[in-house]
């Protein structure tokens, strides 16, 4: 079966530096690839490739067994991507930003998001300003596009980043489920996942150092 999302021959340089080369990597439905490795070795950069916000130093990624460059369009429709800032409008509401993000993909009807809303905790502060809100609050209105209806790839730059241990634990077992469903989650985290899905793997960046 040809993996959705593969990595050949990859190598990514920043900043006249050579942060990996030669990464081989495959992902397909069911799978969470946590990548791991020292500050500094590129962990956020490897996630910006596979989003295809960034373009390798050497190598390819293929989507579907083609080049990602040729299928930019093909990507947008199945990739939910969430980086380190929340990513937020400060000036709308939680139920506004929600309303705004998913109409990159699939439009969301006002009671959805209001279901994912209250799923992250967020109940009560659906229509407040989210610059009235704290880092962690902020960071669950990014996270609820994952309680709508999303596309199956999500690609996640320390999603634990704020949450408190009832948080965390709710994201696990929600990424673990969304894998356990044909699903499929790229992820880098600090944290210790307890909730692992059967298709888990770990993919330390040390390994493939220039």
């Amino acid at each position: 079966m040809t993996p959705h999302l593969q990595a050949v021959g990859l190598a990514c340089e920043r900043d006249w530096r050579m942060l990996f080369e030669n990464l081989e990597l495959h992902l397909a439905a069911g799978d969470m690839l946590q990548i791991s490795g020292p500050n500094g070795s590129g962990k956020t950069s490897l996630l910006r490739l596979l989003a295809g916000l960034m373009q390798p130093t050497a190598g390819e990624i293929r989507l579907h067994g083609k080049p990602l460059l040729e299928q930019r369009h093909e990507l947008a429709k199945i990739l939910l991507w969430i980086g380190h800032a929340a990513g937020i409008k400060d000036l709308l509401s939680p139920e506004e930003n929600l309303a705004w993000l998913c109409a990159l993909h699939t439009p969301a009807d006002p009671a959805a998001i209001w279901k994912a809303l209250e799923a992250v905790g967020l109940r009560g502060f659906e229509d407040v300003p989210c610059h009235t809100l704290s880092a962690g609050q902020q960071r669950r209105v990014a996270l609820a596009r994952l309680y709508l209806d999303s596309p199956p790839l999500w690609i996640l730059d320390e999603p634990f980043t704020a949450l408190d241990k009832q948080g965390v634990a709710q994201l696990e077992a929600h990424l673990a489920a969304h894998c356990e469903q044909g699903g499929m989650v790229v992820l880098t985290t600090h944290h210790t996942l307890e909730r692992k899905p059967s298709g888990y793997r770990e993919l330390n960046l040390g390994q493939w150092a220039a």
